[in-house]
């Protein structure tokens, strides 16, 4: 039967590669597959399995496949990783109700345009009702930062972490705010810690070369 499922959506995946159709891709895996069901092909099956379930979990997986797309950020193929990443930033604003995502994208886009005041007060109204919310906490954590609140957004960040232990970017961003604090030795092990939950991440491992250097040179 695994073997089955995963001979099918090898078929789905090889004709999505061939028409770039995504919409098609994920109808046709949502009807055949449960998210289940995808995390196990995910976790155990050959290579091109693995991205086909990576891909159709990040297109239509709830916040529950968080665990499962955070582990395959990690997996030996870059491709299942690529997908992985791009899956679970999208995962991570499935959480909550209907109106709790609308009111994360309203508040996600006001950062995009820099209207960081405004993105607090919303993020803030939606923290009171939705504390469980991982990232909620990341984007007023980004609006925080954007108002130079580096002490503000250093501890929206640890509660991102508290929640989804699988957040990279909550841990970069915390590493980038050690930075600008000064405190090169914290943002080293921010960073370090972003690069284990995402080794894709060549910025951050160049933040992590620069610091190893420069507290070499200054111990």
């Amino acid at each position: 039967m695994g073997s089955q499922r995963a001979a099918v959506l090898l078929t789905f995946y090889a004709d999505y590669l061939d028409s770039k159709d995504s919409a098609k891709f994920v109808r046709r895996a949502s009807r055949r597959y449960t998210p289940g069901t995808l995390e196990r092909l995910l976790a155990v099956g050959p290579r091109t399995v693995r991205r086909a379930a990576a891909l159709a979990l990040g297109c239509m997986a709830g916040y529950e496949s968080n665990a499962a797309l955070g582990r395959a950020l990690v997996d030996p193929d870059r491709g299942v990783r690529t997908l992985a990443e791009d899956g679970i930033r999208s995962v991570w604003c499935r959480a909550g109700n209907a109106t709790q995502r609308q009111r994360l994208s309203s508040i996600m886009r006001l950062n995009t345009k820099k209207q960081y005041q405004p993105a607090t007060a919303r993020a803030s109204d939606l923290l009171r009702e939705a504390p469980w919310f991982a990232e909620v906490w990341n984007q007023r954590a980004v609006a925080h930062f954007g108002l130079r609140r580096f002490v503000e957004s250093i501890s929206d960040c640890r509660e991102v972490l508290e929640i989804n232990p699988y957040h990279f970017a909550a841990a970069a961003g915390m590493g980038q705010c050690y930075l600008q604090l000064g405190n090169a030795a914290s943002a080293l092990e921010c960073f370090r810690r972003a690069l284990r939950l995402n080794p894709g991440m060549e910025g951050v491992r160049a933040n992590i070369q620069h610091l190893e250097r420069t507290l070499r040179n200054n111990p």
